[in-house]
């Protein structure tokens, strides 16, 4: 398998000389964490095994969230979290997708169209929860930003999962509105395109000499919700591409695969080695921002509430929880027991003289 450190490797100076005026700091590091990443160039950590005394060091991951083999014990924690605050009702994935003449913007001032986008969708689908005949309350969801399409384009986009419930504070009522349908996505498109053109204003943005009429939102029946919470988990931590998905790094050309969202086949594309890190790291998020948000009565400080509805309505989450896949032990090779980690962070020229696998 290719690795991405290794791609890295091989065309980081001819990404440099073309793309270094349009990087910006985080991006710079990320590279660099990326091409350290359990290599002989990373830092190691002391493990040991729990059966016998076998002791060995292995390469250090960097722990970034735009690396595509790191973080995926994060990834298993977030998932659990969002799993332990389900309800039972009906759950929607709403795509909330910024349009092509606003994406420059976008490049420019990255963490607040990003904020923008989040306010913006969550304040479009509260403002429906309330006015629905059925609904008339407030409600939860969960939001995940995304800024790739499936081909590594820039394509900023802002998945919501919610369940159709809501919670009436006044009337302390837990009211669910049934059916594969939740709310009209033009009429979510409007209500979206209003509210972030008047955020725009209010920030003293420049506009774009066209911005379209009309704007995409998609609204999708996605059953009890686990499935789409376990989807947006696994590309949550995951970077922009799995290291598998890489088939070829030869001729100074890259050749990735991707599945077509509209027929579900993979298709391949082979772009130059340094266009293919540009289509990395244009991905790399402002340093600190938070790509998984939290609204309504699914906020983390409504964790007494939401035991509340679980108790009222007999509803235990813990049978989902039992469905995931348990994160893989490093077993001892000597006599297959789990191995444990003693000392973190070690510096190649304070480590011990055993050999480092790589």
């Amino acid at each position: 398998m290719i690795t991405l450190a290794s791609v890295i490797d091989q065309f980081q100076s001819d990404f440099l000389s073309e793309y270094q005026h349009r990087l910006r700091p985080n991006q710079v590091s990320a590279l660099h964490a990326m091409k350290c990443c359990r290599t002989q160039l990373s830092p190691v950590m002391q493990v040991n095994c729990s059966d016998c005394e076998y002791q060995t060091f292995v390469p250090h991951s960097c722990g970034h969230r735009n690396c595509p083999h790191c973080q995926h014990h994060e990834s298993q924690q977030w998932i659990e979290r969002q799993v332990q605050r389900q309800v039972p009702a009906d759950y929607f994935m709403n795509t909330f997708t910024l349009p092509a003449q606003l994406r420059p913007l976008a490049r420019q001032h990255p963490r607040l169209l990003y904020s923008m986008m989040f306010d913006c969708a969550w304040a479009t689908l509260q403002s429906f929860s309330k006015n629905d005949k059925q609904l008339q309350g407030n409600a939860g969801a969960i939001a995940v930003l995304h800024t790739h399409s499936r081909e590594l384009n820039y394509h900023p986009h802002i998945h919501v999962v919610m369940p159709a419930a809501i919670i009436d504070k006044t009337n302390k009522l837990w009211r669910t509105k049934q059916g594969k349908y939740l709310f009209h996505h033009k009429a979510l498109a409007k209500v979206f395109r209003a509210k972030m053109l008047t955020r725009m204003n209010e920030e003293k943005l420049p506009f774009p000499t066209a911005i379209p009429e009309k704007w995409v939102v998609d609204c999708k029946f996605v059953g009890a919700g686990d499935k789409a919470l376990i989807y947006l988990g696994r590309y949550l931590y995951r970077g922009v591409i799995r290291e598998k998905d890489i088939l070829s790094c030869e001729d100074d050309k890259v050749t990735y695969r991707y599945q077509d969202s509209k027929t579900k086949r993979y298709q391949t594309k082979t772009v130059s080695g340094a266009n293919f890190l540009w289509r990395i790291l244009q991905h790399v998020l402002p340093k600190g921002f938070r790509r998984a948000r939290s609204f309504g009565f699914l906020h983390p400080n409504s964790k007494r509430l939401i035991k509340l509805i679980h108790l009222l309505l007999k509803f235990d989450p813990a049978k989902i929880l039992r469905t995931l896949k348990p994160r893989p032990q490093l077993t001892c090779k000597c006599c297959g027991g789990i191995m444990t980690v003693g000392l973190r962070r070690i510096p190649r020229v304070e480590m011990m003289s055993q050999p480092v696998p790589t």
